[in-house]
């Protein structure tokens, strides 16, 4: 990994733009480069679909028009970040070489003519990317003012069902399990007389409803889909390094339908790069979460540093769908400061100008349709200028006491076998995140296997396939005098993605002292009373676990109502010098911040009480401590913290050092 060596980095919080020169007409570049820099842009982001404007026909490249954009922002003092278009090959590719094109799980070729349509394994495709990225690394390893590249473009696992993907795939479980009659008792593959009897008869698993299929094919295939990507990312970024080792090298990221294991992605890129579009219409009901702090803890926690935004909201957001309302004053400023108080060093909008043609014309970038700078442009121009007053952030990192752990496996399975109507693997994570950050504490979401000797408070929500080396970590943790958090649905699969033939929570019982009996799957709507010690009624949805009462294990919370009345539904286990906390269902917003605090207290966290839900408060730490306070509703608020009181509007943000 190149991160240290590379040269000409930008230092500081930097501001900056996607900007696609091949759409427009050249007379009108320069007027965008002067207006870039007089509002303070200093990172340019260029190609990332351009693979037709410079290799128009095979084997005839064209970078000249290139050359010049890249020249013009150079000479203007901003850096520029180059995509390798492969994301888009063009018409004459897909009419020479169709074999490029994916296959979908029907067996059917996706239709061509939108973006994201080639095989990642093809070796065609690879050999025709590997000569287009040599041609754009040699042309500019010397250009002091391209600093790095962007891979491709929002990159999901590869399941590509053609037929360079199913030899892949068969050759991935040959590797991996060595022997059919190994695959077939990892899988359970007696159920429906499913055993193979050859390799050939390995398959991924296509079909349109996949949820009919082994629930452990499912899973394997995602883990080799995600690793056919990684490979893919590596293919790209060895072929740059090579030429250009003092370059940045990165990929752009979301929370696709097919997400990639991110810490096996971006494991040997010098930074990770989000695309970040947070809500513009924001929920009535306050159950709801929203808030895209959790997107950005998530992100900076892949390599446990700093990181981009690749893509920022810059306006309305709608093409394929309906549009959306129109951003509201401040929220162009403040979900970009809010980005950089956890932990983006880069905040880069999608995009300049609003495309006249083809599917995104409808969503907007800083400059309009009409060519009018207008109110986004006013308010871009503010946020550059807060930009250069905070500049003594740069060497600044996020680092709290309280983990999340995020599982790739996870989020897989939980989602293949839904487990209640809108119960979701992300709910539990973003509710306690929610919770805690209801109390003014900073969060990081870290890989499920990371080391955990220097948090307070664990949150290992939903843990529902099983990772040896996750379970082994909690029960240290816990010995060693944190709070651990597990949750419903924890404990339920083994590795193969089976359930475990044990009563729940399986592997974590010792943890948390306790024995499930039986569960309650909830309908959507449908709430179950709580009482809590004081006898408070609160709230239970999507699940309830029913748990054995035990004698030794502290219950914190009762259902009060259902056949389990009198059942606990929050315990406490002391374990070791810690202690585990068992929610048997999904709470209600103020429940959970509620036991958040309790936690908090006795982990000596400095809480801010009466924090208005909604108001965010993160820190960046260096020489100095930097203090963000976010009003991320759409309603003034006053904020009291110890002797001093702040008002702020809108999505305005506070910051100074404390």
């Amino acid at each position: 990994m190149a991160d240290n060596n590379i040269v000409n980095f930008p230092e500081g919080i930097n501001i900056g733009v996607d900007y696609y020169p091949e759409h427009w007409d050249e007379a009108l570049w320069v007027k965008d480069a002067d207006m870039m820099y007089d509002a303070g842009v200093k990172i340019v982001r260029m190609a990332e679909f351009a693979w037709c404007r410079l290799e128009p026909e095979e084997e005839k490249f064209d970078f000249e028009w290139l050359d010049r954009a890249v020249q013009l922002f150079g000479e203007r003092d901003m850096y520029v970040i180059l995509c390798t278009p492969t994301n888009t090959p063009p018409q004459w590719l897909f009419e020479k070489y169709p074999e490029i094109v994916q296959v979908d799980k029907t067996g059917k070729k996706i239709q061509t003519g939108i973006r994201g349509h080639r095989c990642l394994n093809s070796p065609v495709y690879r050999e025709l990317s590997k000569k287009i990225i040599v041609k754009m690394a040699e042309r500019y390893k010397d250009n002091k003012s391209v600093i790095g590249y962007q891979i491709d473009n929002e990159l999901e696992a590869n399941h590509c069902c053609c037929d360079v993907c199913k030899e892949s795939f068969r050759n991935w479980v040959r590797k991996k399990y060595g022997t059919v009659q190994t695959v077939n008792k990892a899988y359970g593959n007696n159920v429906w007389s499913g055993e193979y009897s050859d390799f050939s008869q390995v398959m991924p698993p296509m079909n349109e409803n996949d949820k009919w299929l082994n629930p452990s094919l499912n899973l394997d295939f995602n883990r080799y889909a995600s690793d056919s990507t990684c490979d893919y990312v590596a293919f790209q970024s060895d072929i740059i390094r090579k030429i250009s080792p003092d370059k940045l090298i990165t990929t752009n990221t979301w929370l696709c339908a097919n997400m990639p294991d991110f810490y096996d992605m971006f494991n040997e890129l010098d930074i990770v790069s989000f695309d970040n579009y947070p809500a513009i219409t924001l929920p009535k009901d306050e159950e709801t979460l929203y808030s895209h702090g959790f997107h950005l803890d998530l992100m900076r926690g892949i390599k446990n540093k700093n990181f981009w935004i690749m893509e920022q909201l810059s306006g309305i957001v709608g093409s394929w769908t309906p549009m959306s309302r129109a951003i509201q004053p401040g929220m162009l400023k403040g979900y970009s400061l809010q980005a950089i108080a956890h932990g983006a060093d880069a905040v880069i909008h999608f995009r300049w100008r609003t495309a006249v043609s083809g599917a995104e014309m409808y969503w907007q970038g800083i400059i309009d349709h009409s060519n009018v700078p207008g109110r986004r442009y006013k308010e871009f121009c503010e946020l550059c200028n807060k930009v250069k007053e905070i500049q003594g952030l740069s060497t600044t990192v996020c680092r709290n006491k309280i983990a999340i752990l995020y599982s790739s496996d996870n989020e897989y399975a939980f989602k293949n076998q839904h487990q209640a109507q809108e119960m979701h693997y992300f709910e539990q994570m973003k509710q306690w995140h929610d919770a805690f950050t209801c109390l003014g504490l900073g969060v990081d979401i870290i890989n499920q296997t990371q080391n955990l000797d220097d948090y307070k408070i664990i949150v290992s929500p939903t843990m529902f396939v099983e990772n040896k080396e996750t379970t082994a970590n909690l029960y240290k943790a816990a010995d060693n005098g944190a709070a651990v958090i597990l949750t419903n649905r924890s404990g339920e699969r083994d590795y193969n993605n089976k359930c475990i033939m044990e009563q729940l929570p399986t592997v974590y019982s010792k943890l948390a002292g306790i024995k499930v009996t039986e569960y309650d799957v909830l309908p959507d709507g449908m709430k179950v009373a709580i009482r809590d010690e004081q006898n408070n009624i609160i709230y239970g949805k999507r699940w309830c676990d029913i748990i054995e009462e035990n004698d030794n294990v502290e219950v914190l919370a009762r259902y009060n109502e259902q056949f389990y009345k009198d059942a606990p539904a929050v315990t406490r286990n002391k374990y070791g010098n810690g202690e585990v906390y068992y929610f048997a269902s999904v709470l209600n917003r103020d429940a959970s911040i509620g036991f958040a605090k309790i936690m908090a207290e006795e982990h000596g966290l400095d809480i801010v009480e009466n924090l208005p839900k909604g108001v965010e408060i993160t820190y960046r730490y260096g020489e100095k401590k930097w203090r963000f306070i976010f009003n991320n509703t759409e309603k003034k608020q006053e904020i009291v913290i110890g002797k001093e009181k702040i008002t702020l509007n809108p999505f305005d943000m506070e910051i100074e050092v404390v």
